[in-house]
């Protein structure tokens, strides 16, 4: 996938406020300090489309994002550690879980991994839930260029192996790098995949 145009559309608080269902729809979600604007802004091969911080916790609301006029890309608050107060997080929750839990037009949820540390229990937790939800999601391990290809290859696998002690079939991986953009073409090509299957099935339903 070529992205010939990448801007923001808007930024909600409240699910039901959010654009128009009319076209697919991708959220990006993961631990606070994951890397998750960084991965967007190389995604989109556009340096400040989604704002970096230091500071986990930067993204405090429901943040739209228009593509090739097409698909939305939307970005949504960190889980875990955040410098903001438990009513705070709590509302955050609410927020997100209402957001995924009503989203009609919602393809896939792509949950972003550290790939330098073993599996933690809240990315575990979280992706447990998605599929009591029966809400699609795919795994997307950033920051790979910080260590050795080999350190990377075995998190990776034990992060598999972790989840097989769940998860009869486990959900769709990707490996990136928003330094050297590794992992980008295979992320676009899939939702490219998912875009066309959608446009497949509204034309048939048309």
């Amino acid at each position: 996938m070529i992205i010939h145009d990448a801007r923001f559309l808007t930024s909600n608080s409240r699910a039901d406020l959010c654009p128009a269902p009319t076209l697919p729809e991708y959220a990006f979600i993961g631990r606070s300090n994951v890397g998750k604007s960084s991965l967007i802004n190389m995604l989109t091969e556009r340096k400040a489309l989604a704002k970096t911080s230091s500071s986990p916790g930067k993204t405090q609301l429901i943040n739209h994002f228009i593509i090739n006029d097409n698909w939305f890309l939307v970005d949504l608050p960190g889980y875990g550690y955040a410098k903001v107060s438990k009513a705070a997080r709590a509302e955050w929750a609410k927020m997100i879980n209402y957001y995924l839990r009503n989203r009609a037009n919602l393809m896939c949820v792509c949950v972003l991994i550290d790939s330098r540390h073993a599996p933690q229990a809240v990315d575990l937790e979280f992706m447990e839930k998605l599929g009591e939800e029966g809400i699609p999601f795919v795994m997307v391990f950033t920051k790979a260029d910080k260590q050795s290809t080999a350190q990377t290859k075995a998190l990776v696998t034990e992060y598999l192996r972790k989840m097989s002690e769940i998860w009869d079939e486990l959900p769709r991986y990707f490996l990136t790098s928003a330094e050297t953009g590794l992992g980008r073409d295979e992320v676009l090509d899939f939702i490219a995949e998912v875009n066309s299957e959608w446009k497949a099935d509204a034309a048939a339903n048309a």
